[in-house]
C-alpha cells in the first residue's frame, strides 16, 4: 500500500491527540531530533481514516483500540503546507503538504505502557504529558496553526470544565509561525 496524495498535492494523514483523565496530552519527541509532536501518519490508498488511526497508534506508541476510547474527530480536513525545503521534489506525485483528520483519544488506563519499538524505524524516543495547549508551542513552526485548529475543534469533545482556556501566548505564537495554507 502507498500513501494517498490528492490532486492538489496534499498527503492524506491522521493526527492523534491522546489525553488522560487529568487533561494532559501526550507529546512525543522525534527520534534523534529536537522536535516534539503528536503521533501522526499517512492514510494508505484503500485505508479508512479510522483504520489508519489505529495502525499509526500501534506503530508509533504501541497502543491498540483496547487502550483508548475515541472521544471525537475533526469534521473535515485540516491542512498545512510544507516549506519548500521539506518538499521531496523528486517524488511523484509531488507532496506539498498534509491534509489531516484529527482524533481525540482518551487513555483507558493510566497504567498503560507506551512502546516505541513496534516498527524497525521508531518515530519517537521520548515522551511527556503536557498541558492541553502546550503542543502548539513545541511543534515545528509550519504545523502550529493546524495544531491550534485541531485542539480548538477537538476541545468540544471534552467537558466544559476539562477544556482549559486558550493561553494568552497563542495569538502571538500563531502570528510568528507565518501564514496558513490558504493565506499565501
Amino acid at each position: 500500500m502507498k500513501d494517498y496524495i490528492d490532486s492538489e498535492g496534499f498527503r492524506a494523514n491522521v493526527g492523534i491527540v491522546i489525553s488522560r483523565d487529568d487533561g494532559q496530552v501526550f507529546l512525543g519527541g522525534r527520534v534523534s531530533q529536537r522536535g516534539w509532536q503528536f503521533p501522526q501518519g499517512g492514510i494508505m490508498t484503500g485505508e479508512s481514516a479510522e483504520e489508519a488511526l489505529f495502525r499509526e497508534l500501534h506503530e508509533e506508541v504501541g497502543l491498540t483500540g483496547k487502550d483508548v476510547s475515541i472521544l471525537g474527530c475533526t469534521q473535515g480536513w485540516l491542512r498545512y503546507r510544507l516549506p519548500k525545503k521539506y518538499q521531496r521534489s523528486q517524488s511523484l506525485p509531488l507532496c506539498i503538504g498534509q491534509k489531516q483528520k484529527w482524533y481525540l483519544l482518551r487513555l483507558s488506563n493510566t497504567g498503560t505502557r507506551l512502546c516505541f519499538d513496534s516498527t524497525a524505524q521508531p518515530e519517537f524516543d521520548r515522551w511527556r504529558w503536557v498541558d492541553y495547549w502546550h503542543p502548539v508551542r513545541e511543534v515545528i513552526f509550519f504545523k502550529r496553526r493546524v495544531y491550534a485548529q485541531a485542539l480548538t475543534e477537538l476541545g468540544r469533545f471534552l467537558g466544559e470544565d476539562e477544556l482549559p482556556r486558550q493561553p494568552e501566548w497563542m495569538e502571538e505564537t500563531l502570528r510568528a509561525s507565518g501564514p496558513g495554507p490558504d493565506d499565501s
